[in-house]
């Protein structure tokens, strides 16, 4: 297991380049099954979760090219339904890629995700949309059999506005001929990057970014070359490490529509922050910020959860009182034991904490319980007195390319043993 040893206390300064979406590149590179073609994907981060991905494709058939951040994914050769056990069990989100191989070939067969533990994720909603759609599915021994020799078009009504249930619906519709609507879909920015590329591909997709989402699938696909969004959660990780160094930080290559929750909430605690042109962002940070009374993670638009053991970090280190009120997973509070041994005053009650502002952190051994935990902790160890070390960096490297490396750039004393 790798851990990061950082020696906190150094101010960031400097400029880094915000690279391609984890939560956006990973269902569209599920969708590249689905055409039976050449797709150019460019800006896609270098990260553990794509290597995993392009691993399930090549598993299935698929034709996989990288060259530094360019992937090219040739889908003619898939000749397999079955997604690799192994690599389901290390990823959540390969849920999705069951989606795609349903509209290619009208079955899968997959193993139940794994991924980051955050308490029960259920994948009831995909499996009652799915059902809808007239896919058959039968459980045997923890794996799942999907059969879509019936598939049809339909109006689904989803009960939360799942990101992956959208996803997933949006794929496997995407190869059927006639109209399927989303009623209560998804809004994330992530969503509407697959939609774009879905159009590429010569599927019809409207409404992406509301709340209904209509697909009307083809079975005439082309070739296709798409650049992947900025992520907005890897931008959101800078600008916290930024606040809590008390730095002076230029983003690189952000969409500031999708950050404004982000700025938003760092603008209400004191930070000033200032596009410069239309996708850098300078961040400057003199003083100890101010908590706020109440931050809620809500879906799109509202403030990510994805952000909010970010946050914490900082809030943690903030002048005054903050509550934090999680409202999208059960298990996003189990990095707080970590703080409170860096010398974090954080109070958990169910999904509430209640976190004290304290002066300093404090150097600790740690452990990162899943990927957003793992980042809290390395913004946490940045801002600390003395050594911090950091177990756990696989979570990180899931979602993070190469942050040891990004962050040495930018002044930090870090190395990963």
């Amino acid at each position: 297991m790798s851990k990061l040893i950082i020696e906190g206390g150094s101010r960031l300064s400097g400029k880094i380049r915000i690279p391609g979406a984890k939560n956006s590149i990973l269902p569209i590179l599920a969708a590249t099954v689905i055409s039976g073609k050449k797709t150019v994907l460019h800006d896609c981060p270098l990260i553990k979760d794509v290597e995993l991905t392009l691993d399930i494709l090549r598993k299935l058939g698929c034709t996989v090219e990288s060259e530094g951040s360019t992937v090219t994914v040739d889908s003619s050769g898939v000749d397999s339904h079955v997604i690799d056990s192994t690599l389901m069990e290390k990823m959540r989100s390969s849920i999705i890629i069951a989606g795609a191989i349903i509209a290619r070939m009208r079955k899968a067969e997959s193993a139940y995700p794994g991924g980051c533990s955050l308490g029960p994720r259920p994948i009831d909603l995909h499996i009652k949309a799915f059902r809808q759609m007239g896919i058959e599915i039968n459980e045997n021994y923890g794996n799942l059999y999907f059969n879509g020799e019936n598939l049809r078009e339909s109006d689904i009504y989803l009960d939360f506005p799942s990101v992956g249930a959208t996803e997933n619906i949006m794929l496997a519709a995407s190869g059927l001929k006639g109209k399927t609507r989303i009623i209560n879909a998804a809004r994330e920015p992530e969503i509407e990057d697959l939609s774009a590329f879905l159009n590429k591909i010569g599927v019809k997709v409207s409404g992406s970014g509301g709340s209904v989402i209509e697909i009307e699938g083809t079975d005439e696909f082309t070739d296709a070359e798409h650049t992947i969004i900025p992520d907005r959660i890897v931008a959101a990780t800078y600008m916290t490490a930024a606040a809590v160094t008390k730095g002076d930080l230029l983003l690189e290559n952000l969409c500031y529509n999708h950050i404004v929750p982000t700025v938003s909430l760092l603008e209400r605690m004191g930070a000033k922050l200032l596009m410069e042109g239309d996708s850098s962002l300078r961040i400057k940070i003199s003083k100890r910020l101010n908590n706020i009374n109440v931050i809620r993670t809500a879906p799109h638009p509202g403030f990510p959860t994805d952000a909010q053991s970010i946050i914490m970090t900082l809030s943690a280190l903030s002048s005054g009182t903050g509550i934090i009120i999680e409202n999208i997973f059960d298990g996003r509070f189990r990095h707080c034991a970590e703080l409170k041994k860096m010398g974090a005053d954080i109070s958990v009650y169910g999904r509430l904490a209640v976190i004290r502002g304290v002066m300093s952190l404090y150097g600790a051994k740690v452990t990162a319980p899943d990927l957003r935990s793992g980042a809290g902790l390395v913004v946490a160890a940045l801002a600390a007195k003395g050594q911090t070390e950091v177990s756990g960096v696989e979570f990180v490297e899931r979602g993070y390319e190469d942050i040891g490396g990004a962050l040495s750039s930018l002044g930090a004393k870090i190395k990963k043993v």
